[in-house]
């Protein structure tokens, strides 16, 4: 299934609506490995407003995702990106994103891996990710975490519109 975006919605009522229906906020987020991956869902769901997941594995399927059409995969408002990704890598695929105009205005934040690289952290922005944030060492981190990112970036922040791909 590598690529191929998972759903995760907050509420039963949010899977009831069709497809159509506009749903809460979407984040997305590019890990490969599927245990952060469940963690980082039910964190989301512990410590959130309502927001659904959506989930790839791959820098390339981060790009795909950003760049489909379909209506099926709404727009994030909120990335967040392990640089750690197969394929090619997660700073590779940040880099694409903030050249290309039509989605550098998609916030991104890195999640960096808990050894804390001074290089790897510098590398991030200067691609141009937004935040760059250790990935936490527990369970309750994470909760904690997930709680104050979508509160920055999903309730306080003013973000750019969504803007459709051509």
């Amino acid at each position: 299934m590598k690529g191929r975006p998972r759903t995760v919605s907050r509420s039963a009522a949010d899977q009831e609506r069709p497809a159509t229906a506009p749903l809460a906020p979407t984040v997305l987020l590019a890990e490969a490995d599927a245990d952060v991956q469940a963690m980082m869902r039910d964190a989301l769901l512990e410590g959130t407003g309502p927001c659904q997941l959506r989930t790839v594995e791959s820098g390339n399927g981060l790009e795909a995702y950003l760049r489909d059409p379909n209506p099926t995969n709404p727009k994030p408002a909120l990335v967040l990106v392990d640089l750690d990704l197969p394929d090619e890598g997660g700073l590779e695929a940040l880099t694409r994103i903030k050249r290309d105009a039509d989605l550098r205005h998609i916030p991104v934040v890195v999640l960096a891996s808990a050894r804390n690289d001074p290089t790897a952290t510098a590398a991030a922005y200067e691609a141009g990710a937004n935040t760059v944030i250790p990935k936490p060492a527990t369970f309750i981190e994470l909760v904690r975490l997930m709680k104050v990112l979508t509160a920055y970036w999903l309730e306080a922040a003013a973000l750019p519109p969504q803007r459709e791909l051509p």
